[in-house]
Formats: C-alpha cells, sequence, structure tokens
C-alpha cells in the first residue's frame, strides 16, 4: 500500500470546480474509514467513519453548499458591516455577505491550498493569508486532518509572519448525519450553556443563559422540530474536551468534539440543503473558537504575536449502538 494519499482529478478531468481531490483511508478495527478533502478552501467533502456516512457529501464540481466543510479563517461567522478599529483606526474588509453588508467566513474560503505531508490516513495542507483590505497582517496557516481509531481528527496551525500582534480565530463548517437516517429524525444535543441573541444581521447582541429556554438542546432535541441558526457560548468541558453529537433512534450517533480552544459552537439547521436527491434537512454543527463579531466585541479573540504558533484541534467520531 502506498504511504502517501490518493490524489485525483474528479472524474478524470484536468480540472473541476473544487480542485485536487485528497483521499484518505484508514482500516480499523470496527471497520475502513475514509476522506475526501478538496484542494479548494481545504474543504471536508466526505467523510465515511466504520462504515457510516458522517457528513453531508457533495460533488467534486460544485461548490461546497451552504458552506459544507469549509475551514474559517482567521475569524468563523461575521463581522459587522466587515469593519473594525484597529489601533483606532477603522478597517474596512471586503463585503462578503452582501445582502447583510457583513464580512463571513474568514478569508480562506476562496484560495487554493497547497499539499505539504501526505500519508494513506493523513493530509497537511496549507495557505497564506497575505495582507489585504481590513485585515493588514500576514499568516502563514495550515489544517492536518487524520483518520484513527478514534475517527477524524483535525489539527488547524496559525502562524503570524508579521512584524506586528494579528487577531485571529478559528472554525470549521461540517454538516454531520448519522449514515442513511433521515436528518429530521436525528436529536440533536449541543452541550452549551449561554445562546447568542442577535440582530436581523445576524450579530450578536447580548449573551444569554439558555435555563428555561426553548434553544437549550443539552437534553436533546429532534431535528425535525427546529429551524435555528444559533451561535452558542459556555461549551461545557469534560477531560479537555467539549461534545455534541447527532443521534440515531437506535441509539448510534455522530459527535462532534473541540479542544479546550474550542469554546463556542454555532448550530445551523436548514430544511433546503441541496442534494442529488432534492432539498432537505442538514445539520451544521461549527466549532468555533470565537463567536460572531469577535473582532469587534474581543471574545474569544486571539491576538498572535511576531513569529507566534498557534494549534487547535476538533474532529468527529462514530459511536456505534452498543456504546
Amino acid at each position: 500500500m502506498s504511504n502517501a494519499a490518493e490524489v485525483t482529478p474528479a472524474a478524470g478531468q484536468a480540472h473541476v470546480v473544487t480542485g485536487e481531490q485528497f483521499h484518505l483511508r484508514y482500516a480499523g478495527a470496527a471497520g475502513e474509514s475514509t476522506a475526501i478533502v478538496t484542494e479548494l478552501a481545504a474543504s471536508l467533502r466526505r467523510l465515511v467513519l466504520d462504515g457510516v456516512e458522517s457528513v453531508e457529501s457533495h460533488s467534486a464540481e460544485v461548490l461546497p453548499p451552504m458552506g459544507s466543510g469549509l475551514v474559517l479563517v482567521p475569524w468563523p461567522n461575521r463581522i459587522a458591516d466587515a469593519r473594525w478599529q484597529l489601533n483606532e483606526k477603522k478597517q474596512q474588509l471586503d463585503i462578503t455577505e452582501p445582502a447583510t453588508g457583513n464580512a463571513i467566513h474568514g478569508l480562506l474560503r476562496n484560495t487554493a491550498y497547497r499539499l505539504t505531508a501526505s500519508s494513506d490516513s493523513a493530509i497537511t495542507l496549507a495557505a497564506t493569508v497575505f495582507p489585504q483590505h481590513g485585515y493588514p497582517f500576514l499568516l502563514d496557516t495550515s489544517v492536518k486532518y487524520e483518520l484513527g481509531d478514534d475517527g477524524l481528527t483535525v489539527t488547524h496551525t496559525l502562524v503570524n509572519r508579521g512584524a506586528d500582534a494579528a487577531p485571529v480565530a478559528v472554525g470549521a463548517h461540517p454538516y454531520l448525519r448519522v449514515g442513511a437516517v433521515p436528518v429530521d429524525e436525528l436529536v440533536l444535543t449541543v452541550d452549551a450553556a449561554t445562546q447568542f441573541e442577535v440582530d436581523a444581521r445576524s450579530i450578536p447582541t447580548a449573551e444569554v443563559s439558555l435555563d428555561g429556554s426553548p434553544f437549550d438542546l443539552r437534553g436533546g432535541r429532534r431535528v425535525g422540530d427546529l429551524a435555528i441558526d444559533h451561535g452558542f457560548g459556555g461549551v461545557s468541558l469534560i477531560a479537555g474536551r467539549s461534545s455534541h453529537s447527532l443521534t440515531a433512534p437506535d441509539g448510534s450517533r455522530t459527535e462532534l468534539w473541540g479542544d479546550e480552544n474550542f469554546g463556542f459552537v454555532q448550530v445551523f439547521t436548514p430544511n433546503n440543503f441541496p442534494r442529488e436527491s432534492g432539498p432537505g434537512y442538514a445539520v451544521a454543527i461549527e466549532p468555533m473558537t470565537a463567536p460572531a463579531n469577535a473582532f469587534n466585541s474581543g471574545r474569544g479573540l486571539r491576538w498572535l504575536e511576531p513569529a507566534e504558533s498557534w494549534n487547535v484541534s476538533w474532529g468527529i467520531r462514530h459511536r456505534p449502538v452498543q456504546q
């Protein structure tokens, strides 16, 4: 067996919309796990854990639907009016959400990543954030996807290559599923104690307790009964990890975990997610190191000093019925 990840253009074409396709494979005791990561945005296009489809997949010939699988750097979610202040000087980012006038999901969602390391079960892709409108900083970034006995582990590394401290936050945008079980029949559990109230542009206005709230998902709620696009804080940590999940009627589940850096999570439950079989329910559970509008609020924001490196990890695992 080769010791490098398989790299192919989709459907045998020289060029596809999402670029080269990086195929990972791991043979574990519970079954085979596979993943496909794309050159474009280092996006997680497919994930099968122990033989069970664990994220929404899509064709290599379409852009990631509703942000599916994207890496969100150097900020996740939104920045109000695409503006923030740096040393009392206004910074104007490009508006990437025209309907609201916000900047959304960072600066790398349309970037081609370069391969820096690979094996059968792991791959590392890198991309540079160059100084640009509203973000006068230089960052080296990379993301490593690795399959193993505990499912998929994703590790992000950011290094400040500039001369000044740089604000950063990290997020990801996977849509989870549990095999072929209809998503509306799954139970969503989010272990978070607070919710961000937002204005009409999805910008936080307050962080409130979830005690007694209809949006408290700590006890689990059926996805078909939900219609939310909410940010949550107060994420619980057990042994240094957070955990959120989707559970099927038979008790099997897909879990998303994050290390101690991921104190926030965005949950999105559209009922019109585009699939080849037609639109339907989907569930994005987005691990985030900072909430929406962090460049203005400072909440969860990390400032990297020159030459400083920051590593954060999250992952997805499958749990069968007996566990």
